[in-house]
């Protein structure tokens, strides 16, 4: 489904757009800060870790105030503890968002849509004695799914800058009653070529 909707990018970038509401296909990344969020997490326990996403995506412009927007994208999520041994969570993941995206003006758009993330990797590690241990990563499920939402803007010459969050919606953790969720923010650059 994701590379259909590439290839509709594809077609639709050959069609005259306005130029700072452009379709078609781009790159976007930025800086990421998640956490553990939900019922079951002291916030004092924990802190954001800073970490990074970068992808690609699509622009499929149904009105000219309307678009959906899939995309692929690596994300690095997490979280870190301020404990005796600086423990941290790393968690790598391929993540799926399916965007709508509206235009209140030429520029300005707000968007919102689901995401699913697929772990590609994910490690605990605490220093112990100026070394660090790797704890056993198979707690995590494989995968996870979240609402997005945010606010972007497009720039002149293809480049958009955004800001969303991610609310994590399944636990994070396999055979565990405790709700715990991904949560984060992500400051983004694209440029749509």
């Amino acid at each position: 489904m994701l590379f259909l909707a590439l290839g509709f990018g594809a077609i639709q970038l050959s069609q005259a757009q306005s130029s700072d509401k452009l379709g078609g296909f781009g790159v976007r990344g930025g800086a990421s800060f998640y956490n553990l969020g939900g019922d079951d997490v002291s916030e004092a326990d924990y802190t954001n870790r800073v970490g990074f996403h970068a992808g690609l995506y699509t622009a499929l412009f149904m009105t000219d105030r309307l678009a959906l927007e899939p995309g692929i994208y690596y994300s690095v999520k997490g979280t870190q503890n301020d404990d005796a041994i600086d423990s941290r969570a790393i968690f790598n993941y391929v993540e799926v968002p399916v965007l709508f995206r509206f235009y209140p003006t030429d520029g300005l758009n707000l968007f919102l849509g689901p995401q699913i993330s697929f772990l590609a990797d994910s490690k605990f590690e605490g220093d112990f004695f100026g070394s660090t241990v790797t704890l056993d990563p198979d707690a995590v499920k494989e995968t996870d799914f979240a609402a997005v939402f945010g606010v972007g803007y497009n720039l002149p010459k293809g480049f958009n800058v955004q800001g969303s969050y991610d609310l994590g919606l399944t636990p994070v953790f396999k055979d565990s009653e405790a709700d715990v969720y991904n949560r984060g923010f992500k400051l983004s650059v694209g440029y749509t070529f």
